[in-house]
């Protein structure tokens, strides 16, 4: 990438990677800025992914509430609660997107409409506002004097 490159001062080469990189995020800005999506496009994509996986999961509601179910798939008990954010495997906790358990425990509790409930139920990191508010700054890796 930097083959020309490899014989400049340090700070050059810097300046260099951060031209670069900043050529590739003003690319994603673009892209992101003109989707019609709520969420970047990967968020959307792992979403619409768990969307597929619910229909596989067994629900039982625990206790007639509307926030709270245990469901049976892919050999294992989970326990959703809707109020609290809170999901037994643990899916959410590391990527703060709704997952497949999630996602049946909406289809439950707001029937075919529940789609526009997801992004509730997701962290807004991963909104199109967030991620352009993000790649706003300009990367300045070193100064020229």
């Amino acid at each position: 990438m930097l083959h020309d490159e490899r014989e400049y001062p340090v700070t050059s080469i810097f300046n260099s990677f951060a031209y670069r990189f900043g050529e590739i995020f003003r690319k994603r800005y673009v892209k992101v800025d003109n989707s019609k999506t709520t969420f970047v496009p990967i968020a959307k994509m792992i979403l619409r992914k768990n969307m597929t996986e619910e229909d596989k999961l067994y629900v039982n509601n625990i206790n007639g509430s509307t926030d709270e179910f245990i469901m049976l798939g892919y050999d294992r008990f989970v326990k959703v609660n809707l109020l609290r954010r809170s999901y037994s495997c643990r899916k959410y906790d590391l990527v703060k997107l709704s997952c497949a358990h999630a996602m049946e425990a909406l289809r439950l509790k707001y029937g075919d409409k529940y789609d526009t409930s997801i992004y509730n139920y997701s962290s807004q990191i991963y909104s199109k506002e967030s991620y352009l508010l993000d790649y706003l700054e300009l990367i300045c890796a070193a100064p020229l004097e």
